[in-house]
């Protein structure tokens, strides 16, 4: 490395009085060719995407929560000139994936309960009482939510996933002893009946207690009072609808499948015996 010394370096313009060689072989000044002057510019410039970009970092205001924040962002980047647009990075990108996979890995919960409900009892029928008593709680949980000025955050959409397994609970509890019931010789309708009226108390003492611990959630405040509410508000909605109509809901649910299936059941054993009177004739 060389170095030229100190009194040919002192100021940037001492670099015009450097010589180099030119295509003749003559030793020549810069400041033959070239005219120094100062610019302003920028120390460094930012690319995503391969795009020149400046990177904008910012949070909620105080009363808002995330979701409210990006969807103000959009609505002013509609304003931008044309050539100009915008795309999320960090946290905020992965809040707004997750927000799109949470109807697929609803659905998925749904599958496996029915999947495994229907190894339990045996049938692909019986299960579907317990699945179709569930959108009366997830519509009690988008309800409370509204009527509070709440919005579907990642916090609402956990509680939903959990009153999958709750509000299940409840209709299970019915269904299997009306099935129990119905095996030890009882019709559909009283064995409905004294399903739904036996687990009436256990299911209105354990929701009613659900729905009592969550009340601080709803009323909460301070740092972190959103999330608080959303998933307070979100479970105890739809713990309390869910329950109030499941217990109307799922023994009409399961009366109308176990009918079906009984049909069904009668039928296959009229063709069985028809297949087989033939061979009793020729006996």
């Amino acid at each position: 490395m060389v170095q030229a010394g100190p009194e040919y370096r002192e100021k940037p313009e001492d670099i015009l009085k450097l010589y180099v060689k030119n295509n003749r072989g003559e030793m020549v000044q810069y400041g033959m060719f070239i005219r120094m002057e100062r610019v302003f510019g920028a120390e460094q410039i930012t690319r995503y995407n391969m795009f020149n970009a400046i990177m904008i970092n910012g949070s909620a205001a105080a009363g808002y929560s995330s979701g409210e924040a990006i969807r103000a962002v959009e609505e002013i980047a509609k304003k931008l000139p044309r050539g100009f647009t915008y795309e999320w990075s960090g946290i905020t990108r992965e809040e707004i994936l997750s927000g799109n996979q949470a109807v697929f890995i609803f659905i998925i919960c749904l599958v496996f309960v029915y999947l495994l409900l229907a190894a339990q009892y045996e049938s692909f029928l019986l299960p579907m009482p317990v699945i179709l008593s569930l959108p009366t709680g997830i519509f009690g949980a988008f309800f409370f939510l509204k009527v509070l000025g709440l919005e579907n955050n990642i916090y609402a959409q956990v509680s939903l996933i959990m009153l999958v397994g709750l509000l299940g609970k409840n209709a299970i509890l019915i269904v299997e002893f009306a099935i129990l019931k119905y095996k030890q010789g009882a019709s559909i309708l009283d064995a409905t009946i004294e399903g739904a009226a036996a687990r009436f108390r256990p299911i209105i003492m354990t929701s009613f207690a659900f729905i009592a611990g969550l009340i601080p959630l709803v009323i909460a405040s301070g740092p972190g009072q959103l999330g608080n509410r959303s998933i307070g508000t979100s479970a105890a909605g739809g713990m309390l609808v869910g329950t109030v109509f499941g217990i109307i809901v799922i023994p009409g649910l399961y009366f109308l499948f176990a009918t079906i299936k009984e049909k069904i059941a009668s039928g296959n054993i009229i063709e069985t015996n028809r297949e087989e009177k033939p061979l009793s004739e020729l006996e």
